[in-house]
């Protein structure tokens, strides 16, 4: 039998939809030719919010601006490790402007924030685990930010290299299950990195493609909970085999521009 599973009340940042569309094209999900449902959108995003605080986590708001229809994808904004944010300078032109409205939220809230150097996108690609950061490139974030990385926060960073566009930033292909392991896409890595978490996680969950297609590596646990694309049907079936409680939330609208439930919630880390 599995160990029983602790959930651990989170701190979330998310920011409503209300401008939520597909006006570019910055990775293989998006086509500004496809109609986005706004209203739809809103309401899963509300039901991602109500089945948060639902589960006990404390759940922080960001007001939209227009224009900056991937404003709603808070994830990529930032990183905060031991109440230290690490801020974003995103690769798309069309995404840079999102950090400056970030940044006022959290100094507003108290903190001080780090301006990369480097090309980083947050939590798109920066993954805390309790010990150490894994970090994703190969699309958008460089190797530059992953030192910069490790020289703010005094924590290992362990460089992954992403090869599939579909899987372009890490946390489309990999979560934290909580302080001892993981679940990830083979595949969506290059050998070296494959080899790199099987030696770290020889215990991880695996997903498959079609898991990895449905968004079900873009989850948010929180040690037992594990907020889920419905779709990840296969994926949802082994972390019940592990001890872990998939919750179901439909966010597939947000697929659209290449998104999910990660993508949309930003966790403060005290």
């Amino acid at each position: 039998m599995p160990d029983i599973r602790v959930p651990r009340r989170r701190r979330f940042l998310v920011c409503e939809p209300r401008h939520f569309a597909v006006q570019y094209a910055i990775n293989p999900w998006m086509h500004p030719d496809l109609q986005v449902d706004v209203d739809l959108a809103r309401d899963q995003w509300q039901s991602l919010i109500h089945v948060y605080r639902d589960h006990g986590h404390t759940v922080d708001t960001l007001e939209p601006v227009p224009g900056l229809p991937d404003m709603v994808f808070a994830a990529n904004s930032a990183v905060v490790v031991d109440g230290r944010v690490f801020g974003s300078l995103f690769h798309a032109p069309e995404r840079r402007p999102e950090s400056l409205h970030y940044e006022t939220w959290f100094k507003a809230a108290g903190y001080s924030v780090h301006r990369p150097e480097s090309v980083c996108e947050g939590e798109g690609d920066l993954v805390w685990t309790g010990r150490y950061v894994l970090a994703g490139t190969g699309f958008r974030t460089t190797r530059e930010a992953h030192r910069e990385v490790q020289e703010f926060f005094g924590h290992p960073v362990i460089s992954l290299t992403l090869v599939d566009p579909y899987f372009y930033h890490l946390d489309t292909a990999l979560f934290v299950l909580d302080d001892d392991n993981i679940a990830y896409y083979p595949e969506a890595f290059s050998p070296g990195s494959r080899e790199v978490l099987a030696r770290l996680y020889p215990d991880a969950v695996l997903a498959t493609h079609d898991d990895a297609m449905a968004f079900g590596l873009n989850s948010v646990s929180d040690g037992r909970h594990v907020f889920i694309a419905p779709k990840a049907e296969a994926l949802a079936a082994r972390l019940t085999e592990h001890g872990y409680d998939p919750v179901p939330v439909d966010l597939s609208e947000f697929q659209k521009a290449g998104g999910g439930i990660k993508c949309c919630t930003q966790e403060i880390r005290p």
